[in-house]
C-alpha cells in the first residue's frame, strides 16, 4: 500500500518567541516526591520558553500545595519497578525514609530546589497555581491551609474553561 498522506511534515520552530501564545495546563494528581518533580520541571521549562502555565492540584497532588505536607513529601520503593530492586524490600521498616533521603540528596546535588521553593520559582516566573474544589472538600481544606500563592480553589469545570485551548499534561 502506498502512503497517500500529502500533509507537510511538522517541523519545530526554534524562534525566540516560539512560546508566545501557547498555554499548557498541568494536572498534578500525585503527592509522592518522585511524582511532584515532573510537573514542576516541565512547568518551569515551559515558563522559560514564554509559555503560559497553569497547574491544577487534585487528589494526592494536593500534598504539593498543602502547607502541612508540601515540605515533607515521601518517596516509596513499593510498586516502583524502575528501581530494579526486589519489591519486598520496600515494605521493610525504614525503607521509605531511606529512599526519600536518598532521592532528596540526589535532587539537591543537582541544585534542583525542593518543592516549596520550586513552586515559589514557578509563581515568580508567571505560573498560575490552582487547587481542586472536590479535593479540598474531600480533605476538609480551605485556602488558608494551602500554599499562599495558590490563586484559588476552583472546580474542574472552571479549570477547563480557564485553560481553554491549552495543551494538557496529566501527571
Amino acid at each position: 500500500m502506498s502512503n497517500t498522506d500529502t500533509s507537510p511534515a511538522i517541523v519545530p520552530s526554534f524562534d525566540s518567541d516560539a512560546g508566545a501564545g501557547r498555554k499548557i495546563a498541568f494536572i498534578c494528581s500525585k503527592g509522592n516526591l518522585d511524582m511532584a518533580y515532573p510537573g514542576l520541571i516541565l512547568a518551569n521549562a515551559a515558563l522559560g520558553e514564554g509559555v503560559e502555565v497553569h497547574m491544577f492540584f487534585t487528589f494526592w497532588g494536593f500534598d504539593m500545595i498543602n502547607k502541612k505536607t508540601m515540605g515533607d513529601l515521601k518517596f516509596t520503593m513499593l510498586g516502583n519497578t524502575a528501581l530494579h530492586m526486589p519489591q519486598g524490600l520496600g515494605g521493610l521498616p525504614g525503607m521509605t525514609a531511606m529512599a526519600t533521603s536518598k532521592l532528596k540528596k540526589s535532587i539537591a546535588d543537582l541544585d534542583v530546589p525542593e518543592v516549596p521553593e520550586f513552586l515559589e520559582q514557578i509563581v515568580a516566573s508567571g505560573g498560575h497555581l490552582w487547587a481542586c474544589r472536590l479535593s479540598a472538600d474531600m480533605n476538609n481544606l480551605t485556602k488558608e491551609d494551602l500554599y499562599e500563592e495558590v490563586e484559588g480553589i476552583i472546580s474542574a469545570t472552571d479549570f477547563i474553561e480557564l485553560t481553554d485551548g491549552a495543551q494538557v499534561i496529566f501527571i
